[in-house]
């Protein structure tokens, strides 16, 4: 299985070992229809680093989160302007296919969504569909073990992936995700309809993933974020309700000294 392993790892995308951000925003602005969601937002997204993304309900965390792969176009009537760069390439140019990027991107949503299909099923059809080629046994088997899921359902890959339980059905889903190769993760509170044990698994995961992925996640944990992020941003919103980028920083440094009062105010426990 090693060398099938090793051959799963080349076939996913390239990336110079000199590229540092991955995901870039320049003056992004996000909207449904005349509510501008996001305002003027600017980051840079380090490769194979965890990216917290937090702050109070209703500032545009998800909104942001989407606009990484383009699911907010399936949301009738939202539209950007600015940028969103992936490796320096605007997602968002008349030539680019969005089923490619959601290929090379994606997400794992806040409540798990397995297909009502079987355990296996549910990690074969998504590379399929991608054109997956080689050894589906072995494929599933690799998406699995790094979703530290293997061990649980190894014998019980024809059960549905319904009858798992929340936490694994989570795992489940990002071992899915994984199947497609992608080389960026994004995680919409993934962790929030778990019970804390469950939590403590994805925690973990996501920190070994980051050896492999670029990972951004939206949390309203502040101490979920502490724990697994190596990056924070903070967002609050405008007075027109639009959300705001206040604060980007070293996780450590944002929550020990945070440059900002509003940062210091939010993480403190004052509003929010």
């Amino acid at each position: 299985m090693t060398h099938t392993i090793e051959k799963i790892k080349t076939q996913r995308i390239k990336v110079s070992e000199k590229l540092v951000y991955v995901l870039e925003t320049k003056k992004l602005n996000i909207y449904y229809d005349d509510f501008r969601a996001i305002s003027e937002v600017n980051m840079k997204i380090e490769r194979n680093k965890v990216t917290a993304i937090i702050g109070p309900s209703g500032c545009g965390k998800s909104t942001l989160l989407r606009s990484f792969n383009r699911m907010n176009e399936l949301v009738q009537g939202s539209r950007i302007s600015g940028e969103v760069l992936f490796h320096g390439q605007n997602l968002y140019a008349p030539d680019v296919d969005p089923v490619e990027v959601r290929h090379r991107i994606g997400m794992v949503f806040q409540k798990p969504n397995p297909f009502p299909k079987s355990i296996y099923e549910n990690i074969a059809w998504g590379a399929r569909v991608h054109g997956f080629k080689g050894n589906m046994d072995e494929l599933v088997e690799y998406s699995l073990r790094q979703a530290a899921l293997w061990e649980e359902v190894k014998d019980i890959l024809d059960h549905s992936g319904l009858a798992l339980s929340g936490g694994q059905q989570q795992r489940l889903c990002i071992a899915r995700a994984l199947a497609v190769q992608p080389e960026v993760i994004l995680m919409d509170e993934p962790a929030s309809a778990l019970d804390p044990i469950s939590t403590l698994h994805i925690e973990d995961l996501i920190r070994e993933l980051s050896n492999h992925y670029t990972i951004l996640i939206v949390t309203h944990n502040m101490q979920q974020a502490a724990r697994v992020s190596d990056f924070t941003a903070f967002f609050n919103m405008n007075g027109d309700r639009s959300g705001y980028l206040v604060e980007y920083d070293n996780t450590n440094q944002l929550f020990t000294m945070p440059k900002n009062k509003l940062t210091e105010d939010y993480i403190t426990g004052r509003f929010g």
